[in-house]
């Protein structure tokens, strides 16, 4: 199983970058998918995640720190999860990773760098 996880750069605060992490199945064969986040010498947190069963899926979770500004979809057709980021703050600099999981199989996506910076 192979993500690939696209979308960052180099961005003013409060501005918006939309990021995308497209697997290399279909995405209802995970159980939910998510992105993580790490800044420099801080641990990988999650930033928000999304049940992606075909029929019972979409739910979503979000961390405090971006709830009303970040947003995670899914995009079964293009088996592509998204994170729209708007109101992005210097704070939410870092690598940001895209995961699935299934029972207990896990999947990481290469890191894709979002840096908010004036």
């Amino acid at each position: 199983v192979q993500l690939q996880a696209s979308g960052g750069g180099l961005v003013q605060p409060g501005g918006s970058l939309r990021l995308s992490c497209t697997a290399s199945i279909r995405i209802f064969s995970f159980d939910v998918m998510g992105w993580y986040r790490q800044a420099p010498g801080k641990e990988r947190e999650l930033v928000a995640d999304i049940t992606t069963k075909l029929r019972t899926g979409g739910s979503t979770n979000y961390a405090d720190s971006v709830k009303g500004r970040f947003t995670i979809s899914r995009d079964n057709a293009k088996n592509t999860v998204y994170l729209q980021m708007n109101s992005l703050e210097p704070e939410d600099t870092a690598v940001y990773y895209c995961k699935g999981r299934n029972g207990p199989r896990i999947s990481w996506g290469q890191g894709t760098l979002v840096t908010v910076s004036s």
